[in-house]
């Protein structure tokens, strides 16, 4: 899945400093070696300029392969000395070799036209630090969710399920939106009290997809509407945002709508970010402690009509597992 531009100019910000980096390091490896053997200097200037007479051999149709061989021969030769002085000094043949990070791609990200594994690794890292997740989803995926919190024996009324039956098919409806995310476009909408598991599914989400290289943001509704108010710029710890990527992630996580301060500036921008992302096909996840109703009269019409419309609506109940948890604990 691409990056946005400014992920990609980031990373090769980076082998950029790689290779700056490994410079350095054999340049001072190069005069370390000169200082302790200055025939080395010597030898390499010879190689130089019988390299230089070896390409033009090869090139001029009129030389012989006898000039050629010898060429090749005494080019050997002189490899062969620069490593017996090397020896003396105590150092290895490929002392003084190109430096690389990476042996596949020499710190080009690229190999044979395509990402090498290493660009991938840098690639996810930066993708967990720019979606503000960073650490929290090693506890929170789908591999660590458990059922054992829904019980499976009060039947809710309005949907004649228990909430250990409906997370069943809220999580598979999870696993759908996650193994189908490049081909079809749809958004979330979770809804339900309190500690029922709408930022832990949202977690889930989240891991999964960044896994396979998608760009993800989450930030609680706080934090959302506080990166507008601060310009087009806000930094939270040691994650920053511009508001551009809002627009331009994969997936744009909302966790907690309804616990901003309402205001007809919250509105707008959220509205603005909606629609875009309806229009750019760029799916969205919302978490919210509101019930459909309070949604409506809290939010515009424009809003309201836009969640209802292009959102898979989940209800989530059942009871608080945060305290559970706490409870668990305290009797273990």
């Amino acid at each position: 899945m691409p990056l946005t531009n400014t992920q990609y100019d980031s990373i090769m910000r980076i082998y950029d400093d790689i290779r700056t980096t490994n410079r350095h390091i054999q340049a001072d490896r190069y005069n370390e070696a000169v200082s302790a053997c200055p025939s080395i200097a010597d030898i390499d200037s010879d190689i130089i300029d019988m390299s230089v007479k070896n390409a033009r051999a090869r090139i001029d149709t009129g030389s012989s392969d006898t000039t050629t061989d010898e060429l090749a021969a005494a080019l050997k030769t002189l490899h062969e000395k620069r490593v017996s002085a090397l020896a003396s000094i105590g150092k290895p043949a490929d002392y003084l070799d190109d430096i690389y990070t990476c042996p596949y791609c020499k710190d080009s990200g690229y190999v044979n036209g395509k990402r090498c594994t290493c660009f991938n690794k840098k690639a996810i890292d930066l993708i967990y630090k720019d979606s503000n997740l960073k650490n929290i989803t090693e506890n929170e995926n789908f591999d660590t969710f458990s059922y054992n919190w829904y019980n499976n024996i009060d039947v809710d009324p309005a949907t004649g399920l228990t909430p250990y039956n409906n997370m069943q098919k809220v999580v598979s409806i999870c696993h759908d939106f996650v193994d189908n995310f490049d081909k079809n476009f749809s958004n979330l909408l979770f809804i339900g009290q309190t500690g029922v598991g709408k930022t832990f599914l949202s977690n889930c989400i989240a891991k999964a997809l960044m896994d396979s290289y998608h760009s993800i943001i989450y930030l609680t509704a706080g934090e959302f509407f506080d990166s507008f108010k601060s310009g087009d710029f806000k930094e939270y710890g040691n994650s920053k945002f511009d508001t551009s990527f809002f627009t331009e992630c994969d997936l744009l996580i909302i966790d907690d709508l309804g616990t901003e301060n309402s205001s007809s500036y919250n509105l707008s921008n959220l509205f603005y970010i909606i629609n875009e992302r309806l229009l750019r096909k760029k799916s969205v996840i919302i978490s919210s402690n509101l019930d459909m109703p309070d949604i409506e009269s809290r939010y515009s019409q424009r809003i309201f009509s836009r969640l209802v419309s292009a959102y898979s609506i989940l209800r989530i109940f059942g009871d608080d597992i945060r305290c559970m948890k706490k409870l668990s604990a305290k009797n273990s």
